[in-house]
């Protein structure tokens, strides 16, 4: 059994400066915590250590015959913890990327830069059967702490990739795969399109919306329509909206 108790210690270290994007960049790997995310993990094969307090045990029925076990102390187990009240049980999970070769439902995220938004997104967006999701510029990493932890288990799901949307709505097109925006302006209330099966919504930035620039190059823009004195929906209620309108 291999046992850290210091927080000093060199592996220790290591898998504290996963907590930062700079060390996650670098490294190809992010950490999760939590009995949920790290059952995900573990069941679609992303975790490469799995790190357990002293005081925890590991539950019944999950395959870890193969896994690389730090068993830790609960000082380490604290320092390692994002969350003010840790369980404790942690993995170091690789970077891949799920296969997306072949989609028809798309999800184009413009800006979105909340954790908590985009994690809630990526969920409610495996909920509704997308396929892939593209972060585009300035997009928060979706490895973030709390990112991770709003996506319950779905960021190993579904395909999440960065990427220019400027150069992917009209690659999307080209296979086409129709492309709505979100905007107030020039735009139709989402109830009265009738909405192609094939297609690719584009959310944007909680403050300032998709960029122009982005909405020109959709085939159509949609709104959803205010009808009490709120100013405007949360993003992740929006797409929630939207993307089940696209299921039926």
């Amino acid at each position: 059994m291999k046992f850290i108790q210091s927080v000093q210690n060199e592996k220790v270290k290591e898998w504290k400066k996963l907590t930062a994007k700079k060390g996650r960049d670098k490294a190809g790997q992010f950490i999760v915590e939590g009995f949920h995310l790290v059952e995900e993990a573990l069941k679609k094969d992303y975790v490469s250590v799995l790190i357990v307090d002293e005081h925890i045990e590991i539950p019944h029925g999950w395959n870890v015959d193969n896994q690389e076990i730090y068993h830790v102390s609960s000082a380490v187990a604290k320092a390692l913890a994002e969350t003010e009240t840790t369980q404790g049980i942690f993995a170091i999970c690789d970077q891949k990327q799920l296969d997306a070769s072949s989609y028809s439902r798309v999800l184009l995220l413009d800006g979105v830069q909340d954790p908590g938004n985009i994690g809630t997104i990526i969920r409610t967006a495996d909920a509704a059967g997308v396929e892939l999701i593209v972060c585009g510029n300035g997009c928060v990493d979706v490895y973030n702490g709390k990112s991770l932890r709003s996506t319950q288990g779905s960021i190993f799901h579904i395909p999440v990739i960065k990427g220019d949307l400027q150069e992917w709505i009209p690659k999307l097109q080209a296979q086409g795969i129709t492309v709505y925006g979100t905007s107030l302006q020039d735009a139709r209330d989402y109830r009265e399109v009738e909405l192609s099966e094939r297609y690719a919504l584009v959310m944007g930035n909680e403050g300032n919306g998709v960029s122009a620039v982005v909405l020109q190059q959709c085939n159509q823009n949609l709104y959803i329509p205010i009808l009490g004195e709120a100013e405007s929906l949360n993003v992740t209620v929006a797409t929630g909206i939207l993307l089940y309108q696209f299921c039926k």
